[in-house]
């Protein structure tokens, strides 16, 4: 597993690490409408997958809204951000922010994406931040697993994962 801190303490990932060139596992997370949404609602796209502790703290804030930002210009991607926030909050969040050219998901039900995607933090029952680029027959094709979970991830090298993936 992936070698990953929350403010310099060492966390315990749970689940099955990913790696490029795997096919994407499914997952079922709910949207901000309490509706099931499975990796397979996505077919034939391009998914960037931006994951979140928990999207009322600063990084995890700007991260969304940088994706939020470059999702209308990165052609055929659609852009994920998936947190254990509780629909309601992610919902209220995106009004106040104004984030409309990405879905928030939610995992706080069964915490299914994290297990599948090998970023459940054990002690704190918080997803690890993390980008996955899937690409149309959902082959990963690119990851980030954050070494440490209050930095920010590399959005260029994300955006541009993102935009080679067909």
């Amino acid at each position: 597993m992936a070698n990953v801190t929350f403010n310099q303490d060492p966390v315990t990932l749970l689940g099955n690490e990913i790696s490029v060139g795997d096919q994407a596992p499914n997952f079922t997370v709910l949207s901000n409408d309490l509706k099931e949404v499975k990796l397979e609602d996505y077919q034939g796209k391009v998914k960037l997958i931006s994951v979140v502790p928990s999207i009322d703290t600063g990084v995890c804030s700007d991260q969304t809204q940088r994706f939020n930002k470059e999702a209308e210009d990165i052609g055929n991607v659609q852009v994920l951000t998936v947190s254990m926030d509780l629909p309601f909050a992610q919902a209220r969040w995106r009004e106040v922010n104004k984030v409309n050219e990405l879905e928030m998901l939610s995992d706080h039900r069964d915490a299914n994406f994290g297990e599948n995607y090998g970023v459940l933090i054990k002690e704190l029952r918080l997803l690890s931040r993390s980008i996955f680029v899937v690409d149309s027959t959902n082959k990963v094709t690119y990851l980030e697993y954050v070494s440490e979970v209050t930095n920010h991830p590399d959005y260029d090298k994300a955006l541009e994962e993102a935009k080679k993936a067909k």
